[in-house]
């Protein structure tokens, strides 16, 4: 009676082993396919953010050519000329005429006074001039000549 009674719990054990197998096996398996869609969704992402930052380049790249064409148009309708002799003349004498004025002359007149009060209190000649030469020259200097030179380069570009 033992022996049957053994029989039938350790046959029914054995039969459950291979159900519970099954059981842990398809746990582990959920696990893993829940960390396999995670890594997917970190993929998606970041093919995303990619995808995202390169229409933000191109859209860049689209707003600097059409601001270059801007400029092109704006220095043509510049130089447009009207027929009337002095109002193409005073046209064309503008620019020349407002960066030297402002350029060479007040530019040259406040840095001058400048100077003579550094000289006045103390400062040798020298350390006058590289106290003037500072970030705001440099950027003023820098956009004189990159005024003169873009413009001579837009011009080459459209022809004129």
């Amino acid at each position: 009676m033992i022996e049957t009674l053994l029989g039938t719990l350790f046959g029914g054990l054995f039969r459950l082993a291979p159900e519970a197998l099954k059981w842990l096996d398809r746990k582990d398996e959920r696990k893993h396919e829940l960390a396999m869609f995670d890594k997917q969704l970190e993929a998606d992402k970041l093919k995303g953010d990619q995808a995202i930052a390169q229409i933000d380049a191109q859209a860049d790249a689209t707003i600097g050519a059409a601001e270059i064409q801007a400029i092109i148009e704006a220095t043509k309708a510049q130089a447009a000329q009207t027929g009337i002799r002095w109002v193409d003349a005073f046209n064309a004498l503008m620019r020349p005429t407002i960066t030297f004025w402002w350029v060479i002359v007040l530019y040259s007149v406040a840095l001058w006074a400048r100077f003579d009060v550094l000289v006045a209190g103390g400062q040798s000649n020298v350390q006058a001039i590289l106290a003037l030469w500072g970030t705001d020259e440099k950027a003023i200097v820098a956009s004189i000549i990159s005024f003169w030179f873009v413009d001579r380069s837009l011009r080459k570009m459209s022809g004129r």
